[in-house]
């Protein structure tokens, strides 16, 4: 194991009024010299023929010793094909069973993968790969259309052909030219580095447009080690995990793919949510453990769907949430429905990949963290909370913008070396624009974020703190708040709801649901009735876009 310099003291620091945090367990040691695939694949030979990765529709799966196959005859059609160190290969593709193999292939060549949702415009896709500059682009049949035009190199993945004249080559033909390429053949090239670049995934960071964020394989390795901590070795080759996150996200290709195939575990994949299909892949496949975002745990709740099956059967133990905070009650209703199923709360961000999580760690002698929190500190990490106006880190219980340092935090934004040092500190400090505190006990809670906050006359109200009121109404099946500008108060507190199918409430008495629970300076201003709340892949609520409209279809006053 690589060395690494002597691990702080844990728990809390104070110099010159500077209040740093770490974990409980506050270093785990992080291996040098191996790239990420070496990593997750470690001793995957051992586990050759169990299933790596299933496609819940379908039934496609990928056995250990196919993905160590497979990963090493594309990092070598790669290299055949010219790609390079330092090279971007952008994918654009569906959660399917072979995504983490293209992902891993990739790295392994020493190329740099960067996931394009592909239910993005043919314009999006071709801002990033033009932004990344890629020499490669991997995609189906199913969105060949979006990348034919970009004048770059297609690698079409699947049986499936488009019907027009197709240029691209071919993935089986890859993995031959791969197979066929000697292992000597790769001699007198630069070898990959941990220090290298593996990942350029995309994200709208702390604020304003989408950025590439330059991940090497030691953050990710680093990550991981640190993610992975409490998972004892009675659990490795034991667990099966939900694929449903989109695997173009970190959350996805990192935090689900790699940390199951570290552990030998098996990825259950779906490309899309829906909810008898989720049902059945949890029954059918043994769902242990499924990552997932609040607004399917919502589904869960008040899906009459979901009443169909015998949840007792299940064998289920956790899901964890991330991406957007969980209303209180909803995580009521859950543990009354699903009894015996651990919530977990996490938080991450792509400039960092996951920072806390919620699972506890018995053998480190620490029980999971509180309700609603979103965790406790994990091994490696040094966290503080600082005062947005001054600065100044604060003491416990006290709410400030949440800052991250260590070996996760990414290079920075792909050629924004603005961008990058407004985010990314002198010191290493990583602002994440979350709002924040640790409590006594070292369990973080997150309040929101600071670009959302509404600011009403001068109070700050949180969002997620009113969508958690409202979503404890019986006949409210999605929420949403945001601010709308207001001549007198500055900003007013909106709201969009999604009504069940035979909810007779009016919109005052939604509106007064809420203020009859809050100070009068939180109470919601003006309400609308919608049929669905726009949410991103990862299931945030674009709040932003939300206001656009809100603006165009009201005219708001305070009162």
């Amino acid at each position: 194991l690589g060395s690494m310099a002597q691990p702080p003291s844990p728990c809390y620091v104070g110099v010159e009024e500077e209040h740093v945090f770490r974990g409980h367990v506050p270093f785990v040691p992080i291996p040098d010299g191996v790239t990420l695939p070496e990593f997750v694949l470690h001793d995957a030979e051992r586990y050759k023929d169990k299933v790596a990765l299933v496609e819940a529709a379908t039934g496609k799966a990928y056995t250990y010793g196919m993905v160590v196959r497979d990963v090493r005859r594309l990092a070598r059609g790669l290299r055949a094909l010219g790609i390079r160190k330092g090279h971007m290969v952008v994918v654009v593709l569906p959660n399917a069973a072979v995504y983490p193999v293209v992902a891993l292939g990739i790295m392994a060549a020493g190329g740099v993968f960067s996931g394009a949702n592909p239910l993005a415009t043919a314009s999006e896709i071709g801002k990033q790969v033009d932004d990344a500059e890629a020499k490669l682009v991997v995609t189906d049949a199913q969105f060949y259309h979006k990348v034919a035009h970009l004048g770059v190199p297609i690698i079409l993945v699947g049986e499936e052909r488009p019907e027009e004249g197709c240029t691209a080559m071919y993935w089986e033909e890859l993995l031959k030219a791969g197979e066929q390429a000697s292992a000597a053949a790769g001699e007198g090239e630069e070898p990959v580095l941990q220090s290298d670049l593996c990942a350029l995934p995309y994200s709208s960071g702390t604020t304003g447009a989408s950025k590439g964020v330059m991940l090497t394989h030691r953050n990710l390795v680093a990550n991981l080690c640190s993610t992975l901590h409490g998972v004892g070795p009675e659990m490795v080759g034991q667990v099966t995990t939900l694929g449903l996150m989109p695997f173009f996200h970190i959350y996805g290709i990192t935090g689900i793919c790699c940390a199951a195939l570290r552990n030998k575990g098996k990825v259950v994949v779906m490309a899309r949510y829906e909810t008898r299909a989720f049902m059945v892949a949890l029954a059918e496949h043994g769902v242990n453990f499924a990552p997932v975002v609040p607004p399917i745990l919502l589904d869960m709740v008040k899906s009459p769907v979901v009443v169909e099956f015998d949840l007792r059967q299940l064998q289920l133990r956790a899901v964890m949430t991330a991406a957007a905070p969980l209303a209180p009650e909803l995580l009521s209703e859950f543990e009354a429905k699903f009894p015996g199923v651990q919530v977990q709360e996490a938080y991450g961000l792509t400039e960092h990949s996951c920072i806390t999580l919620t699972h506890g760690s018995p053998a480190h002698g620490r029980d999971a963290a509180k309700r609603n929190s979103v965790g406790f500190i994990l091994p490696n990490l040094e966290v503080k909370f600082i005062d947005p106006a001054t600065g100044r880190s604060l003491p416990r219980n006290t709410a400030g913008e949440l800052c991250v340092r260590s070996q996760s935090v990414m290079q920075g934004y792909y050629k924004r070396k603005e961008e990058t040092e407004q985010t990314v500190d002198a010191e290493g400090w990583l602002h994440t624009g979350d709002v924040g505190y640790i409590d006594d006990d070292g369990d973080v809670f997150i309040v929101d974020r600071i670009k959302e906050l509404i600011k009403y006359k001068g109070f700050q109200v949180a969002p997620a703190e009113l969508e958690a009121i409202l979503l404890s109404h019986p006949s409210v099946q999605d929420a949403a708040v945001f601010p709308v500008p207001d001549e007198v108060a500055g900003e007013i507190p909106a709201a969009c709801l999604v009504m069940a199918a035979a909810a007779g409430e009016s919109v005052e008495e939604m509106m007064e649901y809420v203020a009859s629970r809050v100070a009068s300076y939180k109470r919601i201003r003006v309400l609308h009735f919608v049929d669905s709340i726009p949410k991103s892949s990862s299931g945030k609520i674009m709040r932003r876009l939300l206001r656009d409209q809100f603006i165009k279809m009201s005219s708001p006053r305070s009162s």
